[in-house]
C-alpha cells in the first residue's frame, strides 16, 4: 500500500495520497487538485474516493473540482450533509481500496461529523490512522468550532464528545499505527502542536496531554478548552464554502489573473473599493508602495494572515505582487475562499511610479536607533507578536497589540502619538503597520528586524526570558 503524505506548509496541512492495486483515494485534498490528478496519472491509478474528515474551517477543500475531474466519490462519516452529491459512511464501515481497506471511525468532538480513516496493507494489517482535526501530534483538535453550526453545541459538550472519542475509538488501537493529521504546528485548529506531521500512535499515547491513561473526563473538557482563542474570522465563512459548494478553481484563477495597466488598476480600485494588497516583502515594501494599500507578504503565513485580517471573504481585491508571482499568489488566497481578486498591477510598484502616480511610505528605524533615541526621550513601544510570545519576553515598557486582533484593537492607540512597533522578526510589525497607515494612523515606525535584532544590540532593556511552554 502506498501513502504520501502532502504537506503544504503556509496552511500547516496535510493531504493524503493512498493508493492499492492501481486504486487510489485523496484526503483533505486542498482546492488545486491538479497535484493529485497528475500523481494518480503518472502512477497509472484510478482515483476512487475523495475522503473527508469533516468540513475544514481553515482551508476551501478541493473535493468537489477533484471529483468532478477524476470521477471519485465524495466520503463523509455520520452527520455530514452537505449540499452535494456524496456517500455518508456508517461508523466501522469498511471500503475497499484495492486490495487494502480503510475503516471509518466515527469520532465526533472537534466537530459532529469529524471522521478518522483506518488503513490496512493488503496483508489486512493496521498500518495508518489518517485523524483528521480529531488527534493532532502533540495535541487535539479545538472543539468550540461546530458552535458556529449548531448554537445549541456548548464546547464543554464538544470537548466530552472527544473525550469518548478518543478513548472508545482511537486509544484502543495498535502503538504500531502510525498517525496522520490534518495539520501540524502553526494551525489555528488546535491549541500547541508538534512541528513533527506524523507519529506512532503508541508514542502519542506516552506523550500527548490529552492522551493520559489516567486521566478523567471532567480533567479533559477542562484542559481541552483551557486557553482556546478566538478562531480567524474566516473559519466559519470557509465552512460554509465546504457544505454549500464554490467556483471552480479555473473560474477563481481566470478572474484574478487579468493584467491591469496603473491607470486600469486605479481606476477599478475607485470603482470597487477594492482592497488593495501587496504581497511584497516587508523590508521592500516600507519603502514605497500605493497608498492605502496593505502588506502581507507572499514569502510568510500569507493565506492565514489574510484570512485573520481581512474581515469580509467576499471583499474585491486587486494585486501588487513581485514578478512571476500573480499565480502562486492566486493560488493561496483561493485555498482560504477568497475568490474576489480583480485583477494584479501589470509590472507592479515599478510600473505606478514609472506612471507618475502617487506613492507612500512608511519610517522604519534601526534598533541601534532607537536604543540611542531611547536614552533621551521616552518612547512607546508596540509588540505586536501573540500575546504568549509576549509573556515569554518583551521590551521593558512595551505594550502588547497582539496582530491577531487588530481589527478589534486598533483604536487603542492615539493618532497624535508617535509609537515604534516590533514583532518577532519584521513580518507582522508591517503588515500592522500598513493596516494602521490605511486608517490614518501616520506616526508609526517600523523597528527592522524585530525583537531578534532589538535583543542583539544588547542595549535596549528585555524583560528576562520565561520558556513559553510554561507560560499559561
Amino acid at each position: 500500500m502506498i501513502i504520501e503524505q502532502i504537506y503544504t506548509g503556509c496552511l500547516a496541512q496535510g493531504a493524503y495520497y493512498l493508493e492499492s492495486n492501481g486504486v487510489a483515494a485523496i484526503i483533505d485534498p486542498l482546492r488545486e487538485v491538479e497535484p493529485y490528478l497528475a500523481r494518480a496519472e503518472k502512477r497509472g491509478a484510478k482515483i476512487k474516493y475523495v475522503l473527508e474528515t469533516h468540513f475544514h474551517a481553515d482551508f476551501v477543500s478541493g473535493h468537489l473540482n477533484l471529483a468532478k475531474e477524476s470521477g471519485a466519490l465524495i466520503v463523509y462519516g455520520p452527520n455530514a450533509k452537505p449540499d452535494f452529491d456524496f456517500y455518508s459512511a456508517k461508523h466501522g464501515e469498511i471500503l475497499e481500496l484495492g486490495a487494502a481497506r480503510i475503516k471509518v471511525l466515527h469520532t465526533p468532538g472537534h466537530t459532529m461529523e469529524s471522521t478518522c480513516f483506518l488503513a490496512s496493507d493488503e496483508s489486512g494489517k493496521e498500518v495508518a490512522l489518517f485523524s483528521g482535526d480529531t488527534l493532532f501530534i502533540g495535541d487535539v483538535g479545538r472543539p468550540d468550532l461546530a458552535q458556529k453550526l449548531a448554537s445549541e453545541l456548548t464546547r464543554e459538550m464538544l470537548a466530552g464528545y472527544l473525550f469518548d472519542s478518543l478513548r472508545d475509538k482511537i486509544m484502543p488501537l495498535s502503538d504500531d499505527i502510525v498517525v496522520y493529521p490534518a495539520h501540524g504546528a502553526g494551525s489555528a485548529c488546535g491549541k500547541n502542536m508538534s512541528k513533527e506531521t506524523s507519529d506512532l500512535l503508541g508514542n502519542q499515547k506516552k506523550t500527548n496531554y490529552a492522551l493520559r491513561a489516567d486521566m478523567s473526563k471532567a480533567a479533559f473538557i477542562e484542559e481541552v478548552t483551557q486557553g482556546l482563542l478566538p478562531p480567524p474570522a474566516y473559519f466559519p465563512e470557509n465552512v460554509m464554502m465546504n457544505i454549500h459548494g464554490y467556483d471552480s478553481f479555473e473560474q477563481v484563477m481566470k478572474r484574478g489573473m487579468q493584467a491591469l495597466n496603473p491607470t486600469a488598476f486605479e481606476q477599478i480600485a475607485n470603482e470597487t473599493s477594492a482592497l488593495v494588497l501587496d504581497t511584497r516583502a516587508p523590508e521592500v515594501f516600507v519603502k514605497g508602495f500605493i497608498p492605502n494599500a496593505i502588506n502581507i507578504g507572499i514569502d510568510g503565513n500569507f493565506a492565514p494572515w489574510v484570512g485573520t485580517l481581512i474581515p469580509d471573504i467576499r471583499q474585491p481585491i486587486l494585486l501588487v505582487n513581485e514578478d512571476g508571482r500573480n499565480e502562486e499568489v492566486l493560488t493561496r488566497l483561493s485555498r482560504v475562499g477568497f475568490d474576489g481578486t480583480l485583477g494584479y498591477l501589470d509590472g507592479g510598484f515599478e510600473a505606478w511610479k514609472s506612471a507618475g502616480k502617487v506613492t507612500d511610505e512608511i519610517e522604519s528605524i534601526a534598533p541601534e536607533n532607537l536604543a540611542t533615541l531611547m536614552k533621551s526621550k521616552s518612547c512607546n513601544i508596540i509588540d505586536v507578536r501573540k500575546e504568549k510570545e509576549f509573556s515569554s519576553e518583551h521590551v521593558e515598557g512595551a505594550i502588547n497589540l497582539p496582530l491577531d486582533y487588530i481589527n478589534d484593537n486598533f483604536n487603542k492607540v492615539d493618532k497624535h502619538e508617535t509609537y515604534f512597533v516590533h514583532c518577532a522578526g519584521g513580518y507582522r510589525s508591517v503588515i500592522f503597520n500598513s493596516i494602521m497607515r490605511a486608517r490614518g494612523y501616520q506616526n508609526l515606525v517600523d523597528v527592522s528586524g524585530g525583537l531578534k535584532a532589538i535583543k542583539e544590540t544588547e542595549k535596549i532593556p528585555v524583560t528576562a526570558f520565561v520558556c513559553p511552554t510554561t507560560v499559561k
